[in-house]
């Protein structure tokens, strides 16, 4: 596929399509000029609100007929009316009625006709009156729609492509759910931007990556971009359950009777073994990164300890590879919307964004930087590109130490060794307390204090060689900052934000949809250290991600971990830290036996993405003044196990 550069669409539009959306947006008085920004001309109170059924092609459930998902539409009832098409904004997800959607998990809400009165979140609200079509897809096997829920596989993303197909033409919808009249989607030119924020920004990654025509960007936020990664880290178990128990809690009463088979399937393709099956193949989208058509601007939580961020990494990774046209916002939250954590300035930048990509006007958007990064809470920085121009890998070596279990991280490779047992009732946060001091279930290494900042930015991996005494061995490897700060409560319920009573309001309400949510604020905490990025692995799969085997007890074995994506800056007078250990508690689970593992420090490493790379690590390294460390460090409290179900 050709590369793509970042290029203003309203210049690539045809004379008759500006023509079109000035006339469409701007008043006679200021039509001279190209608009800039949509405006709230529109009634969102008499705005048409309507449902459809789309047929998929698929018979998911086996009833002998094609599946069709529903398709809830809020949009503006005055362009139709002039002969005006508008672009669609749309959120496929399978919460619409089990679960919730935002911090108050809201649902969809009919009238007696079945007609929609509340879609979830602000998206209508606010984007409606501004002459954006809202749509709200039920994946299928969900809420009024007909299927199976497959988690991410084939009927996930094709039940919400059939929907893009129909807005641009090419599939077909009806009135209702059995029978009907055909509908056609003659208000909209097509263009459409998907949004969602976990399982939905899934579904917006999985059905770009089909490179479906019509679809022109994606928001995803908090999204996976490979499901083997949302259960597995590289054959270690995470947490517990699989994607048939995830299936079952968003799944219709309907879906319940007559998917038992999708069930079986979902539950035999993804063995608790960790390795790596057909059924993972098929949730992959990164492999399938080079059919993207859409912009993506992606928005993850740098502790999100849900849909980690090796997700946002990876796919980040593939897209600047086949040459997407990108943005990224990184906050230090958990699994939080940006709604909830920058709301003025994400309405405001996802307007600019939507009305850049679906209307074509030339706002300036894709010419500000691309990134932007909470460094502190609330507090901001952007890059003009992520990760940062001037990154490049640092080898960086542990060494032995002083004491057992404590040693030194550098730039020289060291002989020697470090042993530790597994201990599965110990997790990071533990071993974080404890780098100074010797402890068995772990060993930590120390770079002496930073004199200059140290910024980090992109995903690092820690190759390790070690020798297990048992047949079964899970690694972890862990970044560490050493020094006081004050961060996001990211392991709080509510992972960095805290929910205040009172509401502001985003867009025009109803009175059954209204446009205002509780407003937050940052939730913080003061540490002695903070957890940069984390990454475990299964030794038993150091040969191949598809087939785990058992270990030889005295036999040494190299594995490299891939750790998750982060941007930290490591400040003067603090210590960056690598932390080897086994089961990290409530993040992954623990092998089948309690190993110990000798650790040959010559053959193990951190390669991590520095900004300046090696040479800015040998300046912020040199000549320190040795600080005092306290015995016993405090962060945030353990990370709460975060199982497998939805989380709005």
């Amino acid at each position: 596929m050709p590369k793509r550069t970042r290029t203003t669409i309203w210049r690539t539009l045809t004379a008759a399509a500006v023509a079109t959306l000035t006339a469409a947006f701007l008043t006679p008085a200021t039509a001279q000029s190209a608009p800039r920004e949509s405006r709230p001309v529109y009634s969102y109170a008499d705005a048409v609100r309507e449902s459809v059924w789309v047929d998929t092609g698929l018979d998911e459930d086996g009833d002998g007929r094609s599946d069709r998902v529903a398709a809830d539409i809020v949009r503006p009832a005055e362009p139709a009316r002039q002969g005006r098409k508008v672009p669609v904004i749309m959120d496929a997800s399978p919460y619409y009625s089990c679960c919730g959607r935002g911090n108050e998990s809201q649902l969809k809400t009919y009238d007696a006709q079945g007609h929609v009165v509340q879609m979830p979140l602000f998206y209508d609200n606010y984007f409606v009156p501004r002459g954006y079509a809202f749509v709200g897809v039920d994946l299928a096997g969900t809420n009024r729609s007909d299927g199976c829920v497959d988690v991410g596989g084939r009927s996930d993303i094709l039940s919400a492509k059939a929907v893009i197909d129909w807005l641009n033409g090419r599939a077909r919808a009806y009135s209702s759910r059995t029978g009907g009249t055909p509908v056609k989607a003659g208000w909209t030119n097509g263009r459409t931007g998907m949004i969602g924020k976990s399982w939905d920004g899934t579904i917006a990654n999985g059905v770009a990556a089909t490179g479906v025509r019509g679809l022109k960007t994606i928001v995803p936020i908090s999204a996976i971009s490979s499901w083997y990664d949302y259960y597995f880290a590289q054959g270690a178990p995470l947490y517990d359950g699989g994607p048939d128990e995830l299936a079952g809690y968003v799944e219709s009463a309907d879906a319940r009777a007559h998917c038992a088979a999708v069930q079986r399937r979902l539950a035999d393709g993804s063995p608790r073994s960790g390795d790596w099956t057909p059924l993972w193949t098929e949730r992959n989208y990164v492999a399938d990164a080079a059919e993207v058509r859409a912009s993506v601007f992606l928005v993850h939580g740098m502790q999100d300890l849900n849909v980690r961020t090796k997700h946002f990494g990876q796919w980040w990774d593939a897209l600047a590879r086949n040459g997407v046209e990108r943005k990224i916002w990184l906050s230090q939250t958990g699994h939080v919307d940006p709604f909830d954590y920058r709301r003025g300035a994400w309405v405001d930048t996802l307007h600019r964004w939507f009305d850049h990509e679906l209307l074509g006007y030339d706002n300036g958007i894709d010419r500000e930087p691309t990134a932007d990064v909470e460094r502190h809470p609330d507090q901001w920085v952007t890059s003009a590109a992520w990760p940062p121009h001037g990154t490049r890998t640092a080898v960086l070596r542990p060494a032995p130490g002083g004491g057992a279990g404590v040693g030194t991280l550098g730039l020289h490779r060291a002989a020697g060794t470090e042993t530790f047992t597994d201990d599965p009732a110990l997790s990071e946060t533990d071993w974080a307390a404890h780098l100074t001091t010797p402890t068995p279930e772990k060993a930590g290494f120390l770079t002496e204090p930073f004199t200059h900042d140290l910024r980090l930015a992109g995903s690092a991996e820690v190759t390790v060689t070690a020798i297990p005494t048992t047949t079964s061995a899970h690694l972890s490897a862990v970044l560490v900052d050493v020094g006081a700060d004050t961060v996001r409560d990211y392991a709080d319920s509510a992972e960095g934000i805290a929910t205040l009573p009172w509401r502001n309001c985003w867009g025009e309400s109803t009175a059954g949809d209204s446009a205002c949510f509780k407003e937050t604020r940052a939730k913080t905490a003061a540490v002695d250290y903070t957890v940069v990025s984390r990454g475990w692995a299964d030794l038993g799969h150091h040969a191949s991600a598809a087939e785990g085997v058992p270990l030889t007890p005295g036999r040494s074995y190299t594995m490299t971990l891939h750790l998750a994506a982060t941007d930290h800056v490591v400040p003067q007078g603090h210590r960056l830290a690598l932390i080897v250990a086994g089961t990290d508690k409530d993040l992954i689970d623990p092998p089948s036996t309690r190993p110990t593992l000798t650790v040959d420090l010559s053959r193990t490493a951190a390669k991590v993405p520095l900004v300046g790379g090696a040479a800015a690590f040998d300046r912020a390294t040199s000549g320190g003044a040795v600080a005092a460390v306290p015995t016993v460090l405090e962060g945030v409290r353990a990370p709460r196990a975060v199982r497998h179900v939805p989380a709005a």
